[in-house]
């Protein structure tokens, strides 16, 4: 595929989406460097976008090309191109009925995936979206040492209490599915004058995982009552389950992801939020607590 001159799309902080042209059609193409994940990457992600469509909105995928670390080839994903707005730049706009519209649709959405179902957790390796293993901690206990050198030893004492108790909650739960894992209002396409979902956008940290892992998501910061408690109820209605144990359920599986960030501070202005939200939570004790 011969595609045009590359313009940077605004959002995210990997700088590697680009907006292009193929045949007079605007696409969007995604650059995969070499030893930034597996060749396999553009694979898998096209993988899981063709597993969803029809159950969520994204992209129609175009053409794939794996990455290949000898040659120093960098991998491409081309997607067609889905006009809308993207959701972080909509809701601060709504007012209070708007941003319920649009927060019932979102959960409607986490809802649906959490129902797609896995054999187990794990990463996706190849086109056949086959689960490998994280090649991480086992439970959020172990994997919050990766803040031992940087975090003062009471305030870390008492974030290995409050995962404890996070992870005893997950383990309660006795299925895996298809998680996004970074399903936010940055990574939607939005109708403005609609407010319906055009698009899910940026799939390259889906993987099988825990049901509640979205929902703490879409719920980490965007805490305005309209929208939160609409996004809940959307989830519970969808899934059956009851708001006040499945919103500690969602905050306990985004515990993972926080600490993972939080390690990361200095890195970008998400990573230094969700450590000041980590800290937060540690200092307080409470899941809900918001810096």
């Amino acid at each position: 595929m011969d595609v045009g001159d590359l313009t940077p799309l605004a959002g995210g902080w990997s700088g590697e989406t680009f907006l292009s042209e193929v045949a007079g059609d605007r696409v969007v193409v995604r650059i995969y460097p070499p030893g930034r994940r597996d060749d396999a990457a553009p694979e898998v992600d096209a993988a899981v976008v063709r597993l969803v469509r029809g159950l969520v909105p994204v992209a129609d995928v175009i053409e794939v090309r794996r990455a290949d670390r000898a040659a120093d080839t960098p991998g491409l994903l081309v997607s067609a191109f889905v006009a809308g707005e993207r959701g972080d730049l909509v809701l601060p706009r709504l007012d209070d009925a708007a941003a319920a519209t649009l927060g019932r649709r979102l959960g409607g959405i986490v809802a649906d995936l959490s129902g797609m179902p896995t054999m187990r957790a794990g990463r996706f390796v190849d086109a056949d979206l086959t689960i490998g293993d994280f090649g991480t901690a086992d439970g959020l206990p172990e994997l919050v040492t990766v803040l031992a050198r940087s975090w003062a030893p009471d305030l870390l004492d008492r974030l290995v209490e409050v995962v404890t108790r996070a992870q005893d909650l997950l383990d309660s739960v006795g299925r895996t599915c298809l998680v996004h894992s970074d399903a936010n209002p940055k990574n939607v396409l939005v109708d403005p004058a609609t407010l319906e979902v055009t698009a899910l956008l940026d799939w390259e940290f889906a993987h099988s995982g825990h049901p509640y892992t979205d929902l703490g998501n879409l719920l980490r910061f965007d805490r305005r009552p309209a929208y939160a408690d609409a996004v809940l109820a959307a989830w519970c209605e969808r899934r059956g389950t009851e708001p006040t144990e499945t919103l500690e359920l969602a905050r306990a599986a985004d515990l993972w992801a926080l600490v993972d960030l939080a390690a990361r501070k200095g890195e970008n202005p998400v990573a230094d939020r969700a450590h000041e939200h980590l800290v937060a939570i540690a200092r307080t004790g409470d899941l809900n607590a918001l810096a």
